[in-house]
């Protein structure tokens, strides 16, 4: 093959390249500026988390076996995988995770932790004033919503559920995710997150579940971007070669 004609395929690959890879690039660039430049605190939601004073020592608590043997009067239980002692509205309550069988089915129990008695998941009222007092900044409640069912694009995705978001009408338009089962907040999303979550699905190329980087996709375009860049350098020394 002539030098010519060899030159000329490279120049035809790496125009080829540059135009497929080009708008992807693009978005690599804006969203790792973003991220750099980003306060990671802020797009959690960290600074809008109000304070929660915890609960003292001196509590008299129930005996935890005690709930179990209720829980075993209203539903099967063989094995138990998690027991909290969380807060609800500063009263001290069990959090049980439970289930029949070893590998699925796991169900959620909250119980009071002072007098053992059964307590029901969060009502739509309870989980707007968890939702209020776990926010620092001073707003109105704008919408609430109660989630059974999720996506892979939803901002509370791979979440506990049922929860409910409320959401507040705020600058930051801020939505407070409260899972209803575990009576506790699991989320804070505000615009910030947002702009970071769609900049992380262009810049992961995962357009199904956003989170996945080790998708096909992302890795072909990695391959042609290093293609790419291997042909600059060609035509770069074939160029200087011939001058």
């Amino acid at each position: 093959m002539k030098k010519g004609e060899f030159q000329r395929k490279i120049r035809k690959v790496h125009r080829f390249l540059g135009v497929a890879l080009g708008i992807q690039f693009l978005f690599w660039t804006i969203g790792g500026l973003y991220f750099s430049w980003s306060d990671m605190d802020e797009i959690h939601g960290d600074h809008q988390k109000a304070h929660i004073h915890p609960l003292g020592v001196d509590l008299n608590l129930a005996n935890p076996q005690s709930i179990i043997e209720k829980i075993k009067e209203k539903d099967s239980i063989n094995f138990v995988f998690d027991l909290k002692l969380i807060q609800i509205f500063g009263e001290p309550v069990y959090q049980i995770t439970y289930s029949k069988t070893h590998d699925r089915g796991r169900k959620i129990q909250l119980a009071y932790a002072q007098t053992g008695a059964l307590r029901a998941p969060l009502t739509k009222e309870e989980a707007v004033n968890m939702a209020k007092a776990n926010f620092a900044d001073d707003a109105k409640v704008k919408q609430v919503e109660y989630l059974t069912t999720t996506n892979g694009h939803h901002e509370y995705r791979e979440q506990p559920l049922p929860a409910y978001a409320v959401t507040f009408n705020h600058p930051s338009h801020t939505t407070v995710y409260v899972a209803a089962d575990l009576a506790s907040v699991q989320k804070f999303r505000n615009n910030k997150w947002r702009v970071f979550d769609f900049l992380w699905m262009m810049h992961t190329m995962d357009y199904q579940s956003r989170d996945n980087i080790s998708n096909w996709l992302l890795r072909v375009f990695s391959v042609f971007g290093l293609f790419s860049i291997l042909s600059g350098f060609i035509l770069f020394f074939v160029s200087r070669k011939r001058k």
